[in-house]
């Protein structure tokens, strides 16, 4: 009977530590999803207000995020794309893709 008491006592603790692992979790999720979006916005210096999308996943290694908006001293839209280093927490950012390179513009 001992030995039943024990088991349950052990499962509870893990089923405890589990649900505070997930929460912190959860946290550092949000917390690196916002920080890939802000230096991801901030690095793109030719987009005038720039607006990063960011994958909730990215890879094991980077964050990732797509940068859209209004081209400085130019009409229309674009992109780029943004790698974020998960360990040293610096970003780069590719070139411009306009809608015609995303294939986004409307078929003729």
């Amino acid at each position: 009977m001992n030995r039943n008491i024990i088991q349950l006592l052990a499962a509870a603790a893990l089923l405890s530590l589990s649900g505070a692992a997930h929460a912190s979790s959860d946290e550092a999720w949000k917390q690196l999803a916002a920080d890939v979006e802000a230096k991801c916005e901030k690095a793109a210096v030719t987009i005038e207000k720039p607006s990063a999308t960011v994958d909730p996943f990215g890879s094991s290694h980077y964050g990732l995020a797509l940068v859209t908006g209004k081209p400085k001293g130019a009409k229309g839209r674009i992109a780029q794309i943004c790698v974020y280093d998960k360990q040293k927490k610096t970003v780069e950012i590719g070139s411009e893709l306009d809608a015609k390179t995303l294939g986004l513009t409307p078929a003729k």
